[in-house]
């Protein structure tokens, strides 16, 4: 019965997972002739911004009131405390995959970010691009969602991810959320140096929602899905307590 639950609480969330969130590609490539404007305006390649280096890349928009702001002040936090050299050990890459977003955003987003960071930090070594990012969510398996509210405002659902690619562009690693470890950031930008594809650790990822009609259904799924996962947890071990009970009553 215990297996049944598993099972039935695993298809769940595969469904919801398969309409929005991350369908990791470990082990694959990202195309490094894909194009980019960064915050001067100027055109650049994805393997241009890498230069050879294990690079630590992030899906975000600027303008995000949800999870985008946290996710990047919270890797300035780690990055200052990780014992590698930056933009000599690795690189740092900040997609924006909003539509309407500009080269003069993205330039003051960095200047906002870099700022809040505890030590003094290679400018060159973590960018903020434009342009290019479906077709780079695509590749990495990052799904999001344009939705639009009832005054016209355009927003994104998306979930909070972190990927790590080695020096050719193969992703080694996925770490979801907002919050990592420096410990974790350091191996797992030494593996990607050797080539050397990582499981990632399953773990929660917050969702940024817009309040809109749409985000209201995706969060109305996913608390089914929830409620669900919960009651046949319980039922679950309720019948366990049940046949644990007959059997000792037996035994005596």
């Amino acid at each position: 019965m215990i297996k049944t639950i598993l099972l039935l609480v695993l298809a769940l969330n595969f469904l919801y997972a398969e309409s929005l969130g991350i369908h990791q590609k470990l082990g694959q490539s990202v195309p490094l002739d894909l194009k980019f404007i960064d915050g001067n305006s100027k055109e650049v390649t994805l393997g241009e911004l890498m230069d050879g280096k294990p690079t630590l890349l992030t899906l975000n928009y600027f303008k995000c009131a949800g999870i985008c702001t946290p996710q990047l002040n919270d890797m300035a936090k780690m990055l200052s405390r990780v014992h590698l050299a930056e933009n000599t050990d690795y690189k740092v890459i900040t997609v924006d995959f909003a539509e309407d977003e500009t080269p003069a955003l993205a330039r003051k987003k960095r200047k906002n970010i870099l700022h809040s960071m505890t030590r003094s930090y290679v400018k060159d070594a973590w960018h903020f691009v434009i342009g290019s990012s479906q077709v780079l969510a695509d590749s990495v398996g990052f799904e999001y969602k344009k939705v639009v509210n009832a005054h016209g405002e355009v927003g994104y659902i998306h979930a909070a991810l972190l990927v790590v690619l080695s020096p050719k562009g193969k992703i080694t690693r996925y770490l979801e959320g907002i919050e990592q470890l420096p410990a974790d950031i350091t191996m797992a930008l030494t593996e990607a140096k050797n080539e050397t594809v990582r499981p990632s650790i399953a773990k929660n990822s917050p969702y940024c929602f817009t309040e809109t009609p749409q985000a209201d259904e995706y969060m109305s799924i996913g608390g089914k899905v929830w409620a669900v996962f919960s009651l046949l947890v319980l039922a679950g071990f309720l019948m366990y307590l049940l046949k644990l009970s007959k059997k000792r009553k037996k035994e005596k």
